[in-house]
């Protein structure tokens, strides 16, 4: 049977951390800020917001909310952005994604200050993942190592294989594994025998977006699987990538839907805000 890995458990446990790090900071006079902006109401976007501003004041740091409406100019936003870069109490500025289709998207995550960009999006971030300098990390991947690392699934010398290839996730993902001492295989639409490939993976992460896709005949016995997908039903039920009661009696490690990856991604959010401080230290 497979252990389930708890990202609930994990995520309030380095809340906690973060917690205790920041009121340490606050004895030395340091402060911080999130700063975060939805154009549009978007109700999942909506839910994740107010999620961001829950877990700031849990560890303790600042938090701002910026509430646009929809038909909010690209040109308000980028100067609002600007305006928030040169406000030294902000430390981190947030874009909640998607934006509304008259907006460029590329634009405005490269308006964001590199230094306070805690969603890892810049490119100077990236750049800096890329060639293992230090930068902010994309919060889903992060989230996965801190996961795999807390769970006692060793990563250096395993083969990794990542299904999607985004820029939020299956790219940064396979950086981080990289940087672990992975071997990485990075599969898309256009990889031919995936279930092959798959099925050689010591950890497989999945990261597809099509609905319980990942069945048994993908996964290799006692591969850790990590599903970042989610998908509602009709009846409001979460499940994701994987077919979960497939891929569970194979697997030695693997994250359920919802309450695996899910609220990593939060408390790595939290964890870049904190580096602001640490950055300062």
């Amino acid at each position: 049977m497979a252990k389930i890995i708890d990202g609930k458990k994990i995520s309030a446990e380095i809340k906690e951390e973060l917690k205790q790090e920041v009121a340490k900071f606050k004895e030395q006079g340091k402060e911080a800020a999130l700063a975060v902006i939805q154009v549009g109401n978007d109700p999942a976007s909506s839910v994740y917001v107010r999620n961001k501003k829950r877990a700031c004041e849990y560890i303790g740091i600042g938090s701002l909310s910026y509430e646009l409406p929809e038909e909010t100019s690209e040109e308000e936003l980028l100067k609002l952005i600007a305006d928030l870069n040169a406000k030294q109490e902000v430390s981190g500025i947030l874009v909640q994604l998607p934006l509304p289709s008259h907006m460029d998207e590329d634009k405005v995550i490269r308006a964001i200050d590199p230094a306070k960009d805690v969603d890892g999006f810049h490119p100077q971030n990236v750049g800096a993942l890329v060639i293992g300098q230090k930068g902010f990390v994309s919060c889903t991947p992060a989230g996965i190592i801190e996961l795999l690392k807390r769970s006692g699934v060793e990563i250096a010398g395993k083969h990794c294989v990542v299904i999607g290839r985004s820029n939020i996730v299956g790219k940064p993902m396979a950086l981080l594994m990289l940087r672990e001492n992975a071997t990485v295989t990075v599969t898309h639409s256009k990889t031919q025998n995936l279930k092959e490939i798959c099925k050689q993976a010591d950890i497989l992460i999945v990261a597809i977006g099509k609905k319980e896709f990942i069945t048994a005949d993908y996964i290799k016995e006692g591969a850790a699987v990590i599903d970042v997908g989610i998908h509602r039903d009709e009846n409001n039920k979460l499940s994701g990538d994987v077919k979960f009661d497939e891929a569970e009696p194979l697997a030695s490690a693997i994250t359920p839907v919802p309450g695996g990856v899910g609220p990593m991604t939060i408390a790595m959010l939290m964890n870049n805000c904190v580096e602001t401080m640490r950055r300062d230290a």
